[in-house]
């Protein structure tokens, strides 16, 4: 899978440390991930939620940090569309982000 845009992790582990490895290691698994269907990413992550229209929603560092992505499954490219704390998580629609 391609991943758009690791910097905005990178970005966003420089002002939260404590996410970084976790982070990194999404996005390693992500990028060698081969998801075809929502089944896939559940597989993988169990307590990942899946939303509408390719859109899903992980849980970072204990459900502390949300990570909202869209995936493309045709194109294998997986859109970063959000990371920040459960906090501002519930401040915004995952489904429009």
């Amino acid at each position: 899978m391609r991943v758009i845009a690791r910097k905005t992790l990178k970005d966003y582990w420089a002002t939260h440390p404590a996410t970084e490895q976790e982070l990194k290691a999404w996005f390693a698994e992500a990028e060698n991930g081969d998801w075809k269907t929502p089944a896939d990413v559940k597989a993988k992550y169990g307590s990942a939620s899946i939303l509408k229209d390719g859109r899903v929603v992980f849980n970072i560092c204990g459900n502390n940090h949300r990570l909202v992505v869209w995936i493309s499954y045709a194109f294998h490219t997986i859109y970063i569309r959000f990371i920040g704390t459960h906090k501002e998580y519930d401040a915004i629609n995952a489904q429009t982000v």
